[in-house]
């Protein structure tokens, strides 16, 4: 157990199930710089449907943009995100800020824990100056820092936070033990102490890196495959017989972890000197997979027998996964810019995604599926439930004569399918 009264600073899709989960057993501080989001949850309302209305009413969360209010707690949990740049570049503007805004709160006693995904020696190097240089204080004497990288994964209902082992980490043992003690009270899966606040945060961003490894590997082999004339889902199907191949599948990959972390390791790794391989390497063949489907999609429509100069192509989905609200680093958008500079004319529908947020962040509009009209092609890019168990009856009522469907997710049949008249490419 512990007594320790806890705030949570970024109340977003790793933040707001971090809260809830504290605020279910004891007064918790909920801070956001977004005045929108705090009306929405005090009302009840998640908009990344990571937290039920329900759950959000059960909890005791007071919900602040005043800083003076973070002064209450005495365990400051930071989760704010971590974004790179359009060179690649890790951008810690968030991080940065938010050991500002905690540094003006911050006394003596107190522990911040950073779960914000970083490089090796973030926490430490840069925002432990920060916090200082803000709150007149002296780490290790007046106040400590731990760092327990974030597991959350959106839209999974299953591996929620409180189900997720937690590592956790302390700049000293004191420290450790009280963070492993404050994360077990709530965590059910239980802690793992980790050796440092580096190990910890390098822990975190190999495991994302690993996965974008495994999916540029399946990405790479679907390009093989491809020139081969396999269908690479049924390869992947046939060698995943044996009992330790490990199932990856080819895909886009985006979002705010996968495609992003592995930036940050390469980024620390070339400031000391080692420039990587391997890893960038399958940086580059994920972030060019929507431009080669946008580029298969034409050859099919060419080979139906469009004037791709006058087509309309539909995409279903733009969110970064399935089921998921989420719109951020979404590899769909390279898709429709790709197909656009083809002359294609492009209508986007999704099941999840806030049309407003697709106005905002890509300057897409969503067209809703009642509302679409004929196009000579579909890439179905995204499978959301909505999409799924759909008939090539339902795909040819919203396509024209000699219709084309892209399955990005391998999510359609494609005997039956092809049996229909459809032309049917997956990657």
């Amino acid at each position: 157990m512990h007594n320790r009264k806890i705030s949570v600073v970024g109340l977003g899709y790793v933040g707001l199930p971090v809260a809830v989960a504290f605020g279910s057993s004891a007064p918790t501080i909920g801070f956001d710089i977004n005045e929108v989001r705090l009306t929405e949850l005090r009302n009840g309302h998640d908009r990344t449907n990571e937290v039920a209305a329900a759950e959000l009413q059960r909890t005791d969360i007071v919900y602040t943009a005043d800083t003076a209010v973070l002064a209450g707690a005495d365990f400051h949990i930071v989760a704010v995100p971590t974004p790179v740049d359009d060179a690649h570049q890790p951008d810690l503007t968030p991080v940065v800020r938010a050991s500002e805004t905690v540094g003006k709160a911050l006394k003596r006693g107190d522990i911040v824990v950073y779960e914000s995904t970083v490089y090796p020696g973030v926490t430490e190097e840069i925002c432990v100056p920060i916090l200082e240089r803000v709150s007149g204080l002296q780490c290790g004497r007046d106040f400590t820092v731990g760092y327990s990288p974030e597991r959350i994964n959106p839209g999974d209902k299953e591996h929620t936070f409180t189900k997720i082992k937690k590592v956790v980490s302390g700049q000293d043992a004191a420290t450790l033990e009280v963070v492993a003690a404050v994360y077990a009270s709530v965590v059910t899966a239980g802690v793992y102490k980790a050796a440092s606040i580096k190990v910890a945060e390098a822990a975190k961003v190999i495991e994302n890196t690993q996965r974008d490894l495994n999916i540029a590997l399946m990405n790479e082999l679907s390009l093989i495959f491809s020139r081969m004339h396999i269908d690479t889902n049924d390869v992947l199907e046939a060698a995943g017989t044996k009992w330790n191949f490990l199932k990856f599948k080819p895909g886009l990959v985006g979002g705010h972890c996968i495609g992003v972390d592995p930036y940050y390791l390469t980024h620390k790794a070339e400031k000391l000197g080692y420039h990587s391989q391997v890893i960038l390497a399958g940086r580059r063949i994920n972030d060019g997979m929507g431009a080669y489907i946008a580029q298969q999609t034409i050859k099919q429509m060419i080979c139906a027998g469009h004037d791709v100069g006058k087509s309309t192509v539909t995409v279903f989905g733009l969110t970064f996964k399935e089921n998921c609200p989420d719109l951020r680093n979404s590899k769909v958008i390279d898709v429709i810019r790709e197909l656009q500079s083809f002359g294609v004319t492009v209508q986007v529908t999704d099941a999840e995604a806030d049309s407003a947020e697709a106005e905002h962040e890509y300057g897409v509009s969503l067209t809703p599926v009642d509302a679409l009209k004929p196009a000579h092609a579909a890439v179905v890019a995204v499978a959301h439930h909505a999409y799924l168990g759909w008939t090539p009856a339902d795909y040819q009522r919203l396509l024209q004569d000699k219709p084309v469907l892209i399955d990005v997710k391998g999510i359609c049949d494609q005997a039956q399918f092809r049996a229909a008249g459809i032309s049917l490419w997956r990657l």
